[in-house]
């Protein structure tokens, strides 16, 4: 019985690991596209070409990750891409669409992310419940793993 604890230990370990190699790189890619869209918005003076900007930014993404994202990632990898979006930007992702689309539509994103059991709104806990993802996380960054 011993055994087969540890290879499903091993097994859920290998998985952990596999899910936050590839779930990673599309957070630090978020957090390029926030900050390098928010730089841009601030050089617009008006409010409703912002806006057309945000909406160009939100339709390339779309064109560029909806399907790959849909297609290539489970509902655990999307749980853990809110979490890591969080870790890279110190927001979470509810205050990321709030602040780009309004409280409005970020309500409905966290409704229907709650149809899935996850949450927009939870932050991320380096120090506490996450721990585990953040010394993974780390080592990956540091090419350990």
């Amino acid at each position: 019985p011993c055994k087969d604890t540890k290879k499903t230990t091993q097994k859920q370990n290998y998985f952990f690991l596999y899910n936050i190699k590839k779930v990673l790189p599309y957070a630090k890619q978020v957090k390029l596209i926030i900050f390098e869209t928010e730089e841009y918005l601030q050089t617009i003076p008006d409010p409703k070409e912002r806006q057309a900007q945000v909406n160009r930014v939100e339709a390339g993404i779309k064109k560029q990750y909806y399907k790959k994202l849909k297609n290539e990632l489970t509902y655990s990898q999307g749980k853990l891409l809110i979490k890591l979006v969080d870790r890279e930007r110190g927001q979470t992702s509810y205050e990321i669409v709030k602040a780009f689309f309004g409280p409005l539509r970020a309500g409905i994103y966290q409704t229907f992310a709650g149809l899935f059991g996850a949450s927009l709104k939870k932050r991320y806990e380096p120090n506490g419940r996450d721990r585990l993802i953040e010394r993974v996380v780390l080592q990956v960054e540091a090419g350990q793993l």
